[in-house]
């Protein structure tokens, strides 16, 4: 059954792979890595699709929840974690689950993939409802941990989304909205952390930056929710209310030191002259969006 899917194929560039140089199958391997944009430049539509749906999720309370096994799971929660220091959502906000617990995150936790009871296990144990949004992703498009996921959602009236690299997916037939990104053959047969695993990577990127976008995380192309964890941050978030406000670098520090470190207050009170009372009023009034923010 595997010989079917495009990610199983063997790459016709790469029949003697062990006989090249060093040089060749590199220019090959970037060659190949060229192609994972133009395939997802057709998906963009229903990328497009998903994003809207995970805003609308968002509004609505709901959680982003990333589920997947070995590669696809570690990508899924690389993207669920830098969302809280990026983005200031708080850890359940966007979830990310891997088969087999997050210790398969550094060690393979065999056969658990192959479980499409564990897949709705893992969802009801974060006690998924209908108001929260479940993005399952497998390369190949045929994980039943996935698959038991994905249907488990469907079943309570979440919205779906299926991430693979394999036309007509199973996954893809049970989402709501199916994402099918065609790379082609791996450089090494069947190594989907290779192109698939790019592909994969690029379109979580997409997802969670166009949906924090979409609910007001972002002024500009200025991260404002960032959260000052570290010296480096902290710098950060400095420079992104200079940036958002023409202010100097001492203006900026007194006015997150009002705001009590929160970039988005500092830059409202910077450009409307407001209080900080009057400031987060205003926020809670344009749900977080600073442009709204500063016409009223």
């Amino acid at each position: 059954m595997l010989e079917h899917l495009t990610t199983e194929t063997r790459n016709e560039k790469t029949m003697n792979l062990d006989e090249m140089s060093i040089f060749d199958f590199l220019t090959t391997m970037n060659e190949e890595d060229e192609k994972v944009a133009s395939a997802i430049k057709k998906e963009l539509p229903s990328i497009a699709k998903a994003v809207e749906a995970i805003i609308e999720a968002k509004k609505q309370g709901g959680r982003l929840i990333y589920i997947g096994a070995g590669t696809s799971g570690r990508i899924g929660l690389l993207d669920a974690v830098e969302c809280p220091p990026t983005f200031g959502t708080s850890p359940d906000e966007v979830v990310g689950l891997i088969a087999g617990g997050e210790k398969a995150f550094i060690k393979a936790v065999e056969g658990a993939e192959d479980s499409k009871e564990l897949g709705m296990e893992d969802l009801q144990n974060i006690r998924l409802t209908k108001a929260d949004i479940v993005v399952g992703i497998a390369a190949s498009g045929r994980t039943p941990y996935v698959i038991g996921a994905l249907e488990y959602a469907n079943s309570i009236e979440a919205q779906t989304i299926a991430v693979s690299c394999n036309k007509g997916s199973d996954i893809g037939k049970v989402a709501n909205i199916a994402i099918e990104v065609v790379n082609g053959p791996e450089v090494l047969t069947g190594s989907t952390r290779l192109k698939a695993g790019t592909a994969q990577k690029l379109v979580c990127n997409m997802l969670s930056t166009a949906s924090m976008v979409g609910i007001g995380k972002v002024y500009g192309n200025l991260m404002v929710d960032v959260q000052l964890t570290n010296e480096k941050l902290a710098e950060r978030a400095k420079r992104i209310v200079m940036e958002a406000t023409s202010c100097t670098y001492d203006t900026a520090e007194e006015y997150l030191a009002k705001a009590n470190c929160n970039s988005k207050l500092a830059i409202v009170m910077i450009l409307t002259g407001l209080s900080y009372e009057e400031a987060l009023h205003r926020l809670e009034q344009t749900q977080g969006f600073i442009r709204q923010a500063i016409v009223n």
